[in-house]
């Protein structure tokens, strides 16, 4: 698991990078405010069905139900299998691509009704929501092609997928750069390079399956038994994984109050991605695709061992970069993205954002586990009562906390709303399958916690004195206060988990010696 999810995280990790780059560009171009809050919740309606159907519930349904059919069929009844749901993808989100540009307007106006409180900006926002949504379909595809060949274990062309999106995007940011367009043109053409992006996030994937004897050829049968089968882990597995997604929008509809307020939580979100999708979504990836095979192989306490190193490994790259987050977000963001339109107001708010954010960010990446093992055993109600939880803690959140912390209290109700989901499948999965409690997970976690405490304390000290040094203003002051303490950091946290004799660092350590010498 560590070999496979090291290959993904550092394609991830490539991928988060460029994502970054492109945050940073964005910001540059169009800052925190108008433009930029238009955009963000414009985007967010594709992104959303797209986290919440394509990479969300159809992969936690599309991945076990093939792996199954590669397991205990053939490869041409599992690729036909994938042509019946391609075919069905297209059709289906095509018609809902169109009702979506017709009720783009009233989609808008539910998921963004401060809007209305400045003159134009949910005019702009519906346009550039028309121009986004057949990304839908672009990334469904994406999401298609990524099962078939994660369940292959072939995990490098998935891996680069997104990278591929980021540089169209970046390309084309670079050229609105250049060319000096005004905000209002510059926001619309990169709507349309969202489009460009999506499918090559697709048509990256297609040489590799075709290497793997896939040809598509288009199928449709709604009775088949394994699209009815997928469609059956869809229902609840759409609940089930929409926790995050309709956090998001309960999270939109409040931040659209104030103006800046959804820019300054989506760079924040953006940022705390980055150990997400390198560590969590890596390491999930590689572990549903076990945890689907030793489902399918009836192999049970290989899969309770399974859940169990993924959990440990997760706490191991999640909690220490949670300490680092809240330690240092002032010189991460002010490093990152004041820049051009993005002020140094924004700043402020924007790691106010990101400190309350990162309190989530070990639960959201156990539920990247957490959730594929019921769904590979089938057991997908489970997941729904997590969601349902970690949906009305966050609304209940949202509306105790928002008169007294605004923003910051949008973010604060995510995070709590994520703690409960994964405890909650925490506990469904002890008591039912059981497993989670062996093989020292509790002592781990708590080493880990220790480790990385010290190295957050340590870490600030660091930035504070630096920052007393030679100030926050100009590059070089930005490069010091924010670059020599994260090395700090890992030095010391690398030191800590040594002495605590945590296994996963010598596993590390063990591979990256392998690694060297050849």
């Amino acid at each position: 698991m560590a070999r496979a999810a090291g290959l993904v995280s550092a394609l991830t990790l490539v991928s988060r990078v460029l994502g970054l780059l492109r945050e940073q560009l964005f910001a540059a171009l169009l800052g925190a405010g108008f433009y930029s809050d238009a955009y963000q919740i414009a985007f967010r309606i594709p992104n959303l069905l797209r986290d919440l159907f394509a990479e969300g519930a159809l992969s936690a349904a599309f991945v076990p139900t093939f792996t199954d059919y590669l397991t205990n069929r053939s490869r041409a009844q599992a690729y036909r299998l994938a042509n019946l749901l391609m075919t069905l993808l297209a059709v289906t989100l095509g018609a809902l691509v169109v009702l979506g540009v017709v009720m783009a307007h009233p989609l808008v106006g539910a998921l963004a009704p401060g809007f209305a409180d400045y003159a134009g900006k949910t005019e702009l926002c519906v346009r550039l929501t028309r121009i986004m949504l057949p990304f839908l379909p672009l990334v469904s595809f994406a999401a298609v092609a990524m099962g078939m060949l994660n369940a292959q274990e072939r995990y490098g062309a998935p891996a680069t997928a997104s990278s591929m999106f980021n540089l169209v995007t970046i390309g084309a940011g670079v050229a609105f750069y250049v060319a000096g367009l005004p905000p209002v043109e510059t926001v619309v053409g990169w709507s349309i390079a969202v489009l460009a992006g999506g499918a090559a996030q697709y048509l990256i994937q297609v040489p590799a399956l075709v290497r793997a004897g896939w040809r598509y050829r288009p199928l449709l049968s709604v009775r088949d038994q394994g699209l009815r089968r997928i469609f059956r882990l869809m229902a609840p597995a759409t609940v089930g994984l929409a926790a995050v997604q309709i956090n998001i929008v309960v999270n939109s509809i409040f931040a659209s109050r104030q103006q800046g307020a959804a820019s300054w939580l989506n760079y924040a979100f953006r940022l705390l991605y980055l150990p997400i999708g390198v560590f969590g979504v890596a390491i999930g990836t590689i572990a549903a695709t076990g945890l689907a095979r030793r489902a399918a192989e009836r192999d049970l306490p290989g899969l309770q061992r399974t859940l169990r190193q993924a959990l440990r490994l997760v706490g191991f790259l999640t909690i220490p970069s949670t300490f680092g987050l809240i330690a240092l977000g002032q010189p991460i963001i002010r490093l990152l993205f004041e820049h051009g339109r993005f002020k140094p107001a924004d700043t402020g708010p924007t790691a106010a954002a990101l400190l309350y954010y990162s309190v989530g960010l070990f639960a959201y990446s156990a539920v990247k586990v957490l959730a594929p093992a019921f769904y590979a055993l089938e057991r997908p109600r489970v997941p729904v009562l997590g969601s349902v939880a970690s949906v009305a803690t966050n609304l209940v959140l949202n509306v105790a906390l928002y008169p007294v912390l605004e923003f910051r209290g949008v973010a604060l109700g995510t995070s709590l709303g994520a703690i409960v989901n994964c405890a909650i499948l925490t506990v469904a999965f002890q008591k039912t399958v059981g497993g989670v409690r062996g093989g020292g997970v509790g002592r781990a976690l708590a080493k880990v916690t220790l480790a990385a405490a010290v190295m957050g304390a340590l870490a600030f000290l660091t930035a504070a004195g630096l920052e007393h040094l030679v100030g926050t203003r100009g590059i070089v002051a930005k490069l010091l206060t924010c670059l020599v303490p994260i090395g700090v950091g890992i030095g010391v946290y690398a030191a800590c988990a040594r002495a605590l004799r945590l296994e996963e660092m010598d596993d590390i350590l063990g591979l990256l010696r392998k690694r060297l010498r050849r």
